[in-house]
């Protein structure tokens, strides 16, 4: 098999809300998912000779890797076979912090699980993806997709009228199962007549001109992502005296976002001393 190259992108959620927990442990959601440039680098090949198994090698990043679990399980689902083989990944997207890096990593895995397997259109992705996570399934075809259920079910959303994304990278984690546990405990989630008014909502705002619904961007992860971690007060803060007209947190956090709509947006970066790394990212189109 010859070396092979895909890019893994971060995201945002331009909005999140969130509903009761199912019978599956899982909580019903309607979030927008935007992908955006900054990404991972991801080379799939063969491992070196004695592996025993497929493996990952990721700077920075210790234990299992979901990336490796996204090739065992699309050998599982079709029969692929070849030797084990190696992913190096070259991270870019912070990690454990609410852009999706972990679960666009697993995406990428996959689409170029298929194209080594001579399918890189394989319709099977669309059932391993939802075993992965959620945030894999809206990253498989990396865009702006609307996701709901417990994020199993996506559906592609017409690009919207241009914008930008000025990302702050808080220098913390946060474990996606620590915030939804704070989420819980502090009652922030609706209810399923509640979610769904939402997501009408949302549906409606998208049709016609296709503007972005500031009104709309939302995320009701928020509180539980500010009580475990109260850094992300002051990035949101710097976001707001940048310029943007929206500033949230992405995901479960901690990183902080500002929506800046247009397509030559005034940043005040002079606001964003206390945060180096801050950067101005185009969202991607499918």
């Amino acid at each position: 098999m010859t070396r092979l190259q895909a890019l893994a992108p971060g995201k945002v959620n331009l909005c999140l809300y969130l509903g009761e927990r199912r019978d599956d442990g899982l909580h019903e959601l309607v979030s927008l998912v935007q992908a955006v440039e900054l990404a991972d680098e991801i080379v799939l090949e063969p491992a070196p000779p004695g592996a025993r198994s497929d493996e990952a090698i990721c700077a920075g990043v210790e234990g299992p890797n979901l990336a490796v679990t996204a090739l065992a399980a699309y050998r599982a689902a079709t029969g692929w076979d070849p030797p084990p083989q190696r992913l190096s990944i070259d991270k870019r997207i912070p990690v454990a912090a609410g852009m999706g890096g972990g679960s666009s990593d697993a995406a990428a895995a996959l689409r170029l699980a298929a194209q080594a397997a001579g399918t890189p259109d394989d319709p099977r992705l669309d059932g391993i993806a939802p075993e992965l996570g959620a945030d894999v399934v809206s990253l498989l075809r990396p865009g702006l997709v609307l996701m709901t259920g417990a994020g199993e079910q996506v559906s592609p959303v017409t690009a919207m009228e241009p914008f930008a994304v000025l990302v702050i990278i808080v220098p913390e984690r946060l474990s996606t199962a620590e915030v939804y546990r704070e989420a819980d405990r502090l009652g922030l989630s609706r209810t399923h007549v509640e979610l769904h008014a939402m997501r009408r909502e949302i549906e409606s705002a998208l049709r016609g001109d296709a503007k972005l619904p500031l009104e709309l961007l939302h995320n009701d992860l928020e509180p539980a992502a500010r009580s475990l971690c109260p850094d992300i007060d002051a990035a949101l803060q710097a976001a707001g005296a940048a310029g943007a007209q929206r500033a949230l947190v992405s995901g479960s956090g901690p990183t902080v976002f500002g929506v800046f709509p247009g397509l030559d947006p005034a940043v005040d970066f002079g606001a964003l001393e206390g945060y180096p790394g801050a950067r101005l990212l185009a969202p991607l189109t499918s």
